[in-house]
């Protein structure tokens, strides 16, 4: 083993950094007026990030070829933990808008966030023991889509299509990158389109949602109200934006300032220039990923890698893509920034998984 990827490693260091004081910023007004105390939402982040900090370490230090050998166990996780969201007493809230988030210990979490972890190394263990047979129908895109299935049917019945899509695109580009047919996953693609007109059909607000996407000012007070305050928020912050702590619509105009909508009050505060500066970090990750998972000692390490990056990569793109109107929104957190305990943990995670591939590469980065 070598040291691992520094450049790596201090991106994502200074990632955290710059999300705890955009974070801090953003949710002042609403930690103020509903709590009492402008830094509520920080101190719970930074709680969240010191156990997050610990488990990054856990999983740094141990070698990633552990993770094969329980990979089927792994999916068993998946399936339970997303099963328990159905057991009264256990969900939080009572009706079906509710039902991905559990309470455990007087704390929320979402167990799909460790879904996106769990199952990718199960894709990883699978797809190196089936790269040879890939391309056959009954033993590659098959059995692939079938265990898809299940996962996506549970999320679905909660339901949680947000992160239902981040699972499904992450899944696909990893059975691309392990071998799988462009044919086969075009196939995929088309009927997961015909699933998403399906699903619309009978859920009316995400129909709204869609429609938004296209002509913001089509329900403004109702759905489209969330994305046309963020419009306003970019907009308003121009090239260098207003200065850090000066945003406007934190005070109570745009919903879930702290949450989904953290970037539009990012945008207005530090403008297009620095935003754009603070986007180039995902990417500098991301790139530095794809280096780590080029020079992988094996196939599974490399699948790892790249399961992480797509999966950040996509949450992070739906995120900021719904804020700005270029897809429909679809209310999952911005990687670092967003608070909530769940999505960093799981982040954490993966990336203490990715950090021990990196010390294991072939050569040096």
């Amino acid at each position: 083993m070598h040291k691992p990827d520094k450049k790596f490693l201090v991106s994502i260091g200074i990632l955290i950094v710059l999300g705890l004081v955009f974070l801090s910023s953003a949710s002042a007004v609403v930690a103020y007026t509903k709590y009492g105390s402008s830094d509520y939402f920080i101190k719970r982040q930074l709680f969240i990030l010191i156990f997050g900090v610990a488990l990054f370490y856990v999983f740094y230090k141990i070698d990633y070829h552990v993770w094969r050998k329980y990979a089927f166990l792994f999916l068993g996780l998946s399936c339970i933990i997303l099963s328990l969201v159905f057991i009264p007493g256990l969900a939080l809230g009572g009706d079906s808008s509710a039902r991905s988030w559990l309470n455990v210990l007087g704390f929320s979490f979402q167990p799909s966030e460790l879904v996106k972890i769990f199952f990718v190394i199960y894709l990883a263990a699978w797809l190196e023991s089936r790269r040879k047979d890939l391309h056959d129908v009954k033993q590659g895109i098959g059995p692939f889509l079938a265990v898809l299935f299940i996962i996506a049917l549970l999320m679905m019945l909660q339901p949680d299509f947000g992160t239902l899509a981040i699972i499904g695109a992450t899944s696909l580009a990893v059975y691309f990158v392990g071998g799988g047919k462009i044919s086969h996953l075009a196939i995929v693609f088309l009927a997961a389109a015909l699933l998403v007109v399906v699903a619309v059909h009978f859920k009316p607000y995400q129909m709204e949602r869609f429609k938004c996407a296209f002509d913001s000012s089509v329900n403004s007070k109702a759905e489209c109200y969330q994305l046309n305050q963020s419009l306003i928020a970019i907009g308003s912050g121009g090239i260098f934006g207003r200065g850090l702590g000066q945003s406007r619509q934190k005070f109570m105009y745009l919903p879930e300032v702290y949450g989904d909508s953290i970037f539009a009050v990012m945008a207005e505060e530090i403008g297009f220039v620095f935003g754009a500066a603070f986007l180039f970090l995902y990417f500098f990750i991301f790139y530095r990923m794809m280096i780590v998972a080029k020079l992988a000692p094996d196939l599974f390490g490399k699948l790892i890698v790249a399961g992480v990056a797509f999966w950040l990569f996509i949450q992070t793109f739906f995120n900021i893509g719904g804020i700005i109107g270029l897809i429909p929104m679809t209310g999952v957190p911005l990687p670092f920034v967003s608070q909530g305990g769940s999505s960093l943990l799981a982040v954490l995670i993966g990336l203490g998984i990715v950090a021990n591939i990196s010390r294991q590469t072939i050569s040096h980065q």
